[in-house]
């Protein structure tokens, strides 16, 4: 079964020395655990006080700073700053920059939006965190009619289209099929594109990937070439990528397979088959991995499949990216930041939800967040990321460019 990183854990908020964050934290397992203790159940609240401060970034592009709740002293359980793009989709496109223009690899948001010149942008999708595949999606990655990454989980995805007179956005769930072909009769299922390759496993790795495959020796690898394979590698790995090719790497069973079915010289091909659901009335130019979804046909979905997502992940408060789409067409792209209780507490996925809403959302999905959490508004990050080294390198990102 294909493993993934453990998802982002908690982290003492920055700025926060220890004993006060432990003490807050005990206090507030006491309470929850506790309720009685408490008294009786307080008055609802008033909405906390908001600012807003907006500017804009170039033509259709507005940059909005909201600021909630009392932050004149010390530290707050009800504290927010959010910061969101507003796109006009007739006047600018929503790319997608991947770290290095690589499959591996990490590179800071900032540094994406200015070496592809973007006029803005967030961080994007979830990825591998460590080890020689670091940078590698955590989700599907389809982009200019390929598939570079498979879904993960249930997870649903991002689809975005740039054709025509205006942007068009997506939230899709993703069933792939992938297989081999080495003849009518020889046919087996690619169990991975991209990554890394475990017990028993066929995967594809294409050139978008990296220049080698990074793979160990303990497996079979076949080079194709012009549809035909050029080379057939056994118990050596970490083969080169042709540019105009492939490379098919087997271990265990599927390497069983691959000796009994290919040699070099042979045809060899393979295909892939991307469904959606729904099915978007538009073909995607690229297809981003995120989720939990938010809200669909104007309403919050009501919750997410707990085997998908790590304990914590949707009821803590944490940094948030999430991205939507007004009834009108207009995208939104949304940074909210978190674990620094001097400044902002960030929020949990029923709380973006209930924010995406607010924003006028039709459609919204969640994207990888936590210390990932960036925004850039014209190659400055205008947000306060989590991590204590400041921004943290991401695997890929959503990038805003004048149409």
């Amino acid at each position: 079964m294909r493993t993934r990183p453990a998802a982002e854990q908690e982290r003492r908020p920055r700025g926060v020395p220890f004993a006060v964050f432990a003490a807050i934290a005990l206090a507030s397992a006491l309470a929850a655990s506790h309720p009685a203790a408490a008294g009786p159940s307080p008055a609802p609240r008033a909405k906390p006080a908001e600012t807003r401060r907006s500017g804009i970034v170039g033509p259709g592009i507005e940059h909005i700073e909201i600021r909630r709740g009392d932050s004149a002293v010390g530290i707050g359980p009800d504290r927010w700053i959010i910061n969101v793009l507003v796109a006009d989709p007739s006047r600018t496109r929503l790319g997608l920059g991947r770290a290095g223009d690589k499959g591996v690899g990490t590179e800071t948001t900032s540094a994406i939006v200015r070496r592809l010149g973007a006029l803005a942008g967030i961080n994007g999708g979830y990825f591998r965190t460590e080890g020689a595949y670091r940078g590698e999606p955590g989700g599907i990655v389809l982009q200019s009619g390929k598939v570079l990454s498979e879904p993960y989980r249930r997870r649903p995805g991002l689809a975005v289209s740039n054709r025509g007179p205006r942007t068009r956005l997506a939230v899709v769930d993703v069933d792939l099929r992938a297989e081999a072909v080495a003849s009518k009769k020889a046919r087996r299922r690619i169990d991975g594109i991209n990554r890394p390759r475990l017990d028993d496993e066929l995967i594809l790795f294409t050139p978008e990937f990296d220049r080698t495959t990074l793979t160990g020796p303990q497996g079979i690898e076949a080079v194709v070439e012009k549809g035909r394979v050029s080379a057939v590698r056994d118990g050596s790995g970490n083969t080169a990528i042709p540019r105009g090719g492939a490379v098919l790497s087997a271990h265990g069973k599927a390497a069983v397979w691959v000796r009994a079915n290919v040699r070099r010289g042979v045809r060899l091909d393979w295909k892939t088959d991307a469904r959606f659901n729904p099915k978007p009335a538009f073909s995607p130019d690229f297809v981003l991995g995120g989720g939990p979804r938010l809200v669909r046909d104007g309403r919050a979905v009501a919750g997410h499949d707990p085997g998908t997502y790590a304990a914590g992940f949707a009821d803590a408060r944490h940094p948030r990216t999430a991205v939507g789409v007004r009834a009108d067409g207009r995208i939104l792209l949304v940074a909210v930041d978190g674990r620094q209780p001097e400044k902002s507490v960030g929020m949990t996925i029923a709380e973006l939800t209930a924010l995406l809403l607010e924003l006028g959302a039709v459609e919204a999905i969640n994207m990888d967040g936590g210390g990932s959490t960036t925004m850039v508004v014209r190659g400055k990050v205008v947000n306060s990321p989590s991590d204590l080294t400041g921004e943290r390198p991401v695997g890929d990102a959503l990038l805003l460019f004048r149409r």
